[in-house]
């Protein structure tokens, strides 16, 4: 790690985790789970439609990457193409806001505004999924590899606890104003909030670095990505690892009606359950990504694999609603290793030009997964009932832990070496 880096650390922690908080705010304004949903549920009755949007907003963030990793892999800062590639994720809200506007002011259509939504939406998601690769890359540049758990994290967190906050303004606009100026708000409010993320965003000090050692740019094309899935052993297990982890993580999504149907849960108990799902992946994420800077980022993503099976466990044996606490405690804390302790590991994968390219295949080629595993779980529901659901997942769960635990191996141990570590934990926070 040059001095540069080492010299700029404390300022870009700082600006990155207040650039990641301040998303959150902004997302919580206009969560994909609640309110995006409750806005195009006021323009259709499609339950397809309306239960698309969460898809869209992961899979729009996974799939473009390995899209972009060959130019990425060529940049000397990434700087520049992160800011223009964010900006693309930040505006869709205001056009939003403008939807809604139009909705209440010029007596838009409902056909007319859920097709521009929709287009808006989709805008977003691809938007970060083009950031996705240039913007992990900058972070794993910028931030040294013994406080790179720490900081995802810390910004994890962040995100998270301002994400809480601004949901429970959101609820708040959504119950006092009426519609659709309450979604004008709510949009508005997610805008600004970004652009202000934006403002810390757009403050990292990045220097220049050679694509290669030699100084000379490397092509990197598709040919040299299917040469890194030939010859790379441990990557491809790390991929099948992150394929089958996709399966027992959506039993999340299920847990709120399984309770309503089996034991009769009120929407307080609903709410309350959804609140400490947030807060368990807040506080779990700096604990483990400091961990996971200790003794390894493939250990904290076995132990949260190990978790979700726990919980799915939980919810399938759960005699009465109270064990659905734990369910979700356990759920919660093993979101923040699905997060921020696999963006940590994967980049522990590849050389500096490699880099981006790890990053494109493990992201975009588990997005199919992504996609299908909650369209499987719903099936094997409807079909059998949750608790076939919840098997299937904690028997997954158990295999992706054998994997990581047993199979994967740390593919940079020297980061976790006792020398390496006592030589970067020395490193002041301050720089």
């Amino acid at each position: 790690m040059s001095p540069e880096i080492r010299e700029q650390f404390r300022h870009n922690f700082i600006v990155n985790v207040l650039d990641g908080a301040l998303f959150g705010l902004g997302l919580g304004f206009a969560s994909f789970v609640t309110v995006i949903p409750l806005f195009v549920s006021q323009l259709t009755d499609s339950t397809v439609i309306i239960g698309l949007i969460a898809s869209l907003h992961v899979v729009g963030w996974q799939l473009p990457q390995l899209l972009t990793s060959n130019y990425v892999a060529r940049l000397r800062r990434y700087k520049p193409m992160v800011l223009f590639m964010t900006l693309q994720e930040r505006w869709p809200f205001f056009g939003l806001a403008i939807v809604a506007a139009l909705i209440g002011t010029a007596g838009l259509s409902k056909e007319a505004a859920l097709a521009l939504s929709l287009l808006l939406i989709i805008w977003h998601s691809l938007g970060g999924g083009l950031t996705a690769t240039a913007w992990q890359s900058m972070i794993g540049k910028i931030i040294p590899p013994r406080r790179i758990g720490t900081f995802f994290g810390v910004q994890s967190a962040a995100a998270n606890l301002l994400a809480s906050g601004g949901a429970v303004l959101a609820g708040f606009l959504l119950f006092n104003v009426a519609f659709p100026y309450n979604f004008v708000l709510c949009f508005m409010a997610t805008g600004l909030a970004m652009t202000c993320s934006f403002g810390f965003l757009a403050a990292t000090r990045e220097p220049e670095h050679n694509p290669s050692p030699s100084g000379e740019v490397q092509p990197v094309g598709w040919k040299p990505m299917a040469a890194i899935l030939k010859r790379d052993v441990n990557f491809r297990w790390y991929l099948t690892a992150r394929v089958l982890s996709q399966v027992p993580w959506m039993a999340i999504s299920f847990y709120t009606v399984y309770g309503v149907r089996r034991f009769g849960m009120n929407e307080e108990t609903a709410g309350f359950l959804a609140g400490l799902l947030m807060l368990c992946q807040a506080l779990a994420n700096p604990v483990l990504g400091w961990l996971g800077d200790r003794i390894g980022h493939r250990v904290m993503y076995a132990v949260g694999a190990l978790m979700i099976t726990a919980s799915a466990a939980l919810a399938l044996a759960a005699p009465n609603v109270n064990w659905l606490y734990l369910a979700f405690a356990l759920a919660g804390c093993s979101n923040a290793a699905s997060w921020a302790v696999s963006m940590s590991f994967t980049l522990e994968f590849g050389t500096m030009t490699e880099k981006p390219v790890y990053i494109g295949l493990s992201n975009t080629l588990i997005a199919p997964a992504t996609l299908l595993a909650p369209l499987a779980g719903g099936w094997l529901a409807d079909a059998f009932g949750f608790g076939a659901t919840f098997v299937v997942c904690a028997l997954t769960g158990l295999v992706t832990f054998a994997l990581l635990q047993f199979v994967v191996r740390d593919p940079c141990p020297r980061i976790h070496s006792a020398g390496t570590s006592a030589a970067l934990a020395s490193a002041p926070l301050e720089g």
